[in-house]
């Protein structure tokens, strides 16, 4: 065995308070990881839900309103095959106007294909307290253009949007209600949208999968084709890609802090080591060991501190996504964080760089913290003892 790693398996280290410092550090690394990739995951499925991840839909507009495009392009088997495309959904959008008793408000609808009966609609929790209706309760619609129309449907469902920052909420009804108000035939939608692996939710890759779609429809050489345009979520939401960005410059300051924290805390804990040993390092030396096999003794000595910390950190982060994961134990305010609690999802992938990164740069802050033994004189402490 090498004597180094024997000595160090002989060495104990009393710090306790180090290693639970260097726990919480992990722990807090941890759950930053988590809670960045939940918010990242459940805003970005959050607005492909409501606007798709791409859409594809016409340039002409008549009222106001998103002029009918087919609903089964000559180019879906190629859009289909785009690297990241998982579907197509034909969407049907018209703007409108709810009322109940003396409340008016502005909605957009948009024509799903959905289970319920015709007639049926899912309204946001918001435009449910600004009405005070429910499930149950009836909803007289009108759709302005060239003549009014009205509608009067039935609450199935209450859902919560995402995004509640446009004037026009999005009220979900089905696809064959909004094709007969339009007058259209079933071929006929406002737009299609492309739902992508989450893989491919980022910024630069939605820009390549829009580029992708809208050169199979350039390539399709079919004239129903040369009018419509691509555009991607994030053009759509710029404020919440924005803040996804913001989240994760902050988790990387956060992860950046909570390594230099537990460095300190490791290296003070090193350096308290170092000088309760300071006779036997005089004598490792006198023995002939050098600078650099000592100080690997009292890194060793670390690293198994750093590690059994990390071991800990992790495992109370773990246990923390689990339990947050399915109680949604602490809630947030939607207005402000777009969701109603805080989302985390395990990456074992980014936590796992995440520990070693960090256990790295803690290991190296230990080594020049061990190089303390260089100016150790053996004579000195030998003859101290």
């Amino acid at each position: 065995m090498e004597a180094g790693r024997f000595i160090s398996r002989k060495l104990s280290f009393q710090g306790k308070v180090a290693v639970i410092a260097i726990a919480i550090s992990f722990l807090v690394m941890i759950v930053a990881v988590a809670v960045s990739s939940g918010f990242r995951q459940a805003v970005r499925s959050g607005v492909a839900q409501m606007t798709g991840d791409i859409r594809i839909q016409s340039q002409d507009r008549s009222e106001g309103e998103m002029a009918s495009i087919p609903r089964d392009l000559p180019s879906r088997s190629a859009i289909l095959s785009v690297p990241g495309v998982r579907e197509i959904r034909p969407v049907v959008l018209r703007s409108g106007v709810v009322k109940d008793g003396d409340v008016i408000h502005g909605v957009l609808v948009k024509g799903v294909q959905r289970a319920d009966s015709s007639l049926t609609i899912s309204v946001p929790e918001r435009l449910s307290r600004i009405l005070g209706v429910g499930v149950g309760d009836q909803l007289t619609t009108y759709f302005i253009g060239e003549r009014v129309r009205v509608r009067r449907f039935r609450i199935s469902a209450i859902h919560r949007d995402l995004v509640e920052m446009d004037d026009n909420l999005l009220v979900y009804a089905n696809l064959e209600d909004m094709q007969r108000l339009n007058g259209w035939d079933a071929d006929q939608v406002s737009c299609l949208e492309v739902e992508v692996a989450d893989a491919y939710r980022s910024r630069e890759a939605l820009d390549q999968v829009s580029a992708a779609v809208g050169t199979c429809l350039i390539d399709s050489g079919f004239p129903e084709e040369e009018d419509l345009y691509v555009s991607a979520s994030h053009r759509l939401y710029p404020q919440v890609f924005d803040w996804l960005e913001l989240l994760d410059f902050n988790v990387l300051v956060i992860l950046l802090l909570m390594t230099v924290v537990a460095g300190f805390n490791m290296v003070s804990g090193l350096l308290i080591l170092l000088l309760r040993n300071i006779s036997t390092i005089g004598t490792l030396k006198t023995l002939g060991m050098d600078d650099r096999a000592v100080g690997g003794v009292f890194v060793r000595v670390g690293a198994g501190v750093v590690f059994k910390g990390m071991l800990i950190g992790n495992a109370l982060a773990l246990l923390f996504c689990l339990v947050q994961g399915t109680t949604h134990l602490i809630p947030l305010d939607p207005a402000n964080y777009f969701v109603s609690y805080v989302p985390v999802h395990v990456n074992l992938l980014w936590i796992l760089v995440a520990d070693a990164v960090a256990f790295l740069a803690i290991l190296a802050m230990l080594w020049f913290a061990a190089r303390y033994v260089s100016r150790i004189d053996p004579a000195q402490t030998v003859k101290a003892d």
